[in-house]
């Protein structure tokens, strides 16, 4: 039956092109997977009458956890049987994405004795996807990925996997070990990420610098970007041979500083560096010149997520420094608080940004028991009409 040939000349409209094409990943899974068959088959008929043909009739998942698998049925069994059940597995992804060609391969044999052998690495969350497969081989599957040393991510209203960028691995800009930091977390908290509790969901991402390598302001309810306290280091001599090289360092670097921090003489770049906000930008363009300070440790910013339910929010400033040597302390302490408002006052699918948003920083501050800082400020006050008012108190001292 898998070498029966398959109409679908919709689809074959995106394997067109200079870019890779799923399509044609799924027609070469389809030779020895005939779930990959009707899967080609389903989506055919999905662009011919563009209506999706998948539907959401029931919660499936494996012994103990209430997270880590997504039910999907087909509303056309008839038509395509072996896609009647195409649920997905969330496999907890290793920190930093780092595996061993051994550990791929022990994957994908894996799903391909028990599923579709179609994988997608990795999803938005970061997790190790595996694309469809029955009601029937889940536990299997499941009890497989633990003998091999795997676990299942986190799905639904729960803390989802944590991630985190290659770190201090390979990266030259870490400001803390983003790679410990993500497996402490997942380790602290297995019951948050295996069974749901929680208003909606909750992820962490770990990012060792400004550059943002797992975009943690844009997609992460709790984002953990590694920053310095001091003043970025700096090599005279270096940016003079950046200059011999042929950079124009007024227009390429001190003219796109957000901030206007740095100042360039033709001769000496001088960094007022209590007005930078780590940007990045500088040393991104000189790497060999400038380099973050040697105080190191990461902000914590609150808030972030995708256009879902309401608009896109990027994530807050919570607490501006934090020694990395006090991280995994600092971020227990505030999730306990977070999470505590949050359980209490959040509503049906309210991400903590869109909470923050109803109730107000302020009172959400207060809440958690955190001090506003001038941090916190992303743009000035722009409303003429608000003013400061000397209590009673004030003016009679």
């Amino acid at each position: 039956m898998a070498d029966e040939k398959i109409s679908t000349p919709l689809l074959d409209e995106l394997e067109k092109g200079p870019w890779p094409s799923f399509v044609r990943e799924i027609k070469s899974a389809a030779q020895t997977s005939p779930m990959a068959r009707d899967l080609l088959g389903q989506l055919e008929l999905s662009y011919e009458e563009k209506v999706g043909h998948w539907k959401h009739g029931g919660i499936v998942g494996v012994r103990g956890y209430g997270g880590g698998v997504i039910g999907r049925y087909s509303d056309v069994p008839e038509k395509f049987p072996n896609v009647a059940h195409f649920h997905t597995l969330r496999v907890n992804q290793p920190a930093g994405w780092f595996y061993t060609s051994q550990a791929l391969r022990t994957l994908c044999d894996i799903w391909e004795r028990h599923g579709s052998g179609l994988t997608n690495m990795h999803g938005s969350t970061g997790d190790i996807i595996f694309l469809g497969t029955k009601t029937d081989e889940l536990e299997p599957t499941f009890s497989e990925l633990t003998q091999a040393g795997f676990d299942l991510g986190g799905s639904g209203s729960d803390m989802r996997t944590p991630s985190a960028c290659v770190g201090p691995a390979r990266c030259e800009w870490a400001c803390y070990d983003t790679l410990k930091l993500c497996y402490d977390i997942t380790m602290e908290y297995q019951d948050e990420l295996h069974r749901p509790a929680f208003p909606y969901k909750f992820k962490i991402k770990c990012a060792g610098c400004p550059n943002d390598c797992v975009a943690s302001i844009a997609r992460a309810d709790l984002s953990i970007i590694g920053i310095w306290k001091d003043d970025i280091q700096q090599d005279d001599e270096a940016v003079a041979e950046y200059v011999a090289n042929g950079l124009d360092i007024q227009a390429d670097v001190v003219e796109r500083c957000p901030t206007r921090c740095m100042q360039w003489d033709g001769k000496k770049l001088t960094i007022n560096n209590r007005d930078c906000v780590r940007c990045m930008h500088c040393i991104n363009v000189m790497p060999k010149a400038l380099r973050p300070g040697k105080e190191r440790g990461a902000v914590l910013l609150l808030g972030a997520k995708a256009p879902i339910i309401q608009g896109a929010i990027l994530s807050s400033v919570l607490i501006p420094f934090v020694p990395e040597e006090e991280l995994f302390d600092t971020v227990k302490e505030l999730l306990s608080r977070v999470w505590e408002f949050w359980d209490e006052y959040g509503m049906n699918r309210e991400r903590v940004g869109e909470l923050i948003q109803r109730v107000g920083m302020a009172n959400f501050l207060d809440a958690i028991g955190l001090d506003p800082v001038p941090e916190m400020v992303s743009h000035p006050r722009d409303n003429p009409y608000v003013f400061y008012k000397v209590d009673e108190e004030q003016s009679e001292q």
